[in-house]
């Protein structure tokens, strides 16, 4: 992998970068739709690829695991070939799944025993398996093993639990140099750090993860429920540390507001189910505010579903139609609000680089964090 400072925003740490991998080249800043199980909910590959178009899309190790399963990755060829995606996939490890099983599961230092949530029955999670799982997988990017805390966190327990992230973080890199990849191109490995909302252990995390001399970092364990202010704070404190020369990946975030204002704080790379989970339960994210589609205001509006929006389906169909398809519960509804929500994400990471390579990217990103905090 490959990663170009292509330009920098002036009045904020926002960079605009290229990162090249054997599948392509990713525009940076990004938003990565989420394709959990092999799937971006309700998005068929066309729409996903001709319309909303991102350079790079997520799959969950965990998931991807339980089912289809890594014997069937490998024989379709891995994930790429499985789900016919030709361009960039990157894997999260399975950490923040075993996170949201707290109660259905064990943490060791040797790893983390857990119980599906499909059928009960016990797996075990270890740096070393994640790897080989990744690597059957097949993504070009794939996440180091870690522990993400719960918010709020005890100081001890965070410091315990970062501790045993960056002896992890050890095993996985050990590990991957000793299993081959197995279909033809590289796949880069991204260490994550933690430290709960505790800044000295972020620094000591962050220094620890920039020392290991990764192609690229991402920063875990900020979409657990803090307050956004902890957020930024927490990410202003890593970026300042994590080397300028590698992408950096949030992890989980966010809202198009917490996007923008972490990427004026140096990071390049996002994923969230936010656009299609809210979109499935009638919340339209725009440039002027968010709509609730559900509302009888709408039902006799039959004006673009998005005036300003960039995918076929804010012009092909009005507001009172879309409302009407929410009503009846018809999946068309869900598949409309999913792709136009995924398409204006993608709008505004491609709209905030144009702005950090044009120079003014600061007084672009207050106006339109001004215009999204509403309710329309």
């Amino acid at each position: 992998m490959k990663f170009e400072l292509k330009g920098k925003d002036t009045g904020s740490k926002a960079r605009a970068g290229k990162i090249t991998t054997d599948h392509g080249v990713i525009e940076t800043p990004i938003f990565m739709p989420v394709g959990t199980v092999a799937s971006v909910k309700g998005v068929h590959q066309t729409e996903l690829k001709e319309d909303i178009n991102p350079d790079i899309i997520l799959g969950n190790t965990y998931h991807l695991y339980l089912r289809p399963q890594t014997n069937i990755l490998k024989k379709a060829g891995g994930l790429h070939k499985f789900m016919n995606w030709d361009r960039n996939i990157l894997t999260d490890s399975g950490g923040y799944q075993v996170y949201s099983l707290s109660a259905r599961r064990k943490i060791k230092e040797e790893g983390v025993k857990f119980k599906s949530h499909i059928d009960g029955s016990y797996h075990t999670f270890t740096p070393e398996n994640v790897m080989e799982i990744q690597r059957a997988i097949g993504a070009d990017i794939i996440m180091a093993f870690d522990e993400c805390t719960p918010y709020p966190c005890d100081y001890h327990y965070a410091k315990r639990s970062m501790h045993m992230t960056h002896r992890w973080l050890d095993r996985c890199m050990t590990h991957l140099k000793k299993t081959p990849e197995l279909y033809g191109y590289s796949q880069t490995l991204f260490p994550i750090v933690q430290g709960s909302t505790y800044k000295d252990l972020r620094m000591e995390s962050a220094e620890y993860i920039a020392n290991a001399g990764a192609e690229g970092n991402a920063i875990g364990g900020l979409s657990v429920g803090e307050p956004a202010e902890e957020m930024y704070a927490m990410t202003e404190v890593v970026t300042n540390i994590l080397p300028e020369d590698k992408p950096r990946y949030l992890m989980g975030v966010g809202t198009p507001i917490n996007i923008l204002e972490n990427i004026a704080l140096g990071v390049d790379m996002f994923d969230c189910v936010m656009p299609t989970r809210n979109g499935r339960n009638g919340m339209l994210f725009t440039a002027h505010g968010t709509i609730n589609i559900k509302n009888k205001k709408w039902e006799d509006d039959f004006s673009p579903l998005d005036e300003e929006g960039t995918s076929f389906v804010d012009t092909m169909y009005s507001k009172a139609y879309v409302r009407h398809l929410f009503s009846v519960n018809e999946m068309l509804g869900r598949q409309i609000a999913s792709i136009h929500n995924l398409a204006f994400y993608l709008w505004l990471v491609r709209e905030a680089r144009k702005h950090i390579l044009a120079g003014d990217f600061t007084p672009w990103k207050d106006k339109m964090v001004k215009q999204m905090d509403k309710r329309l």
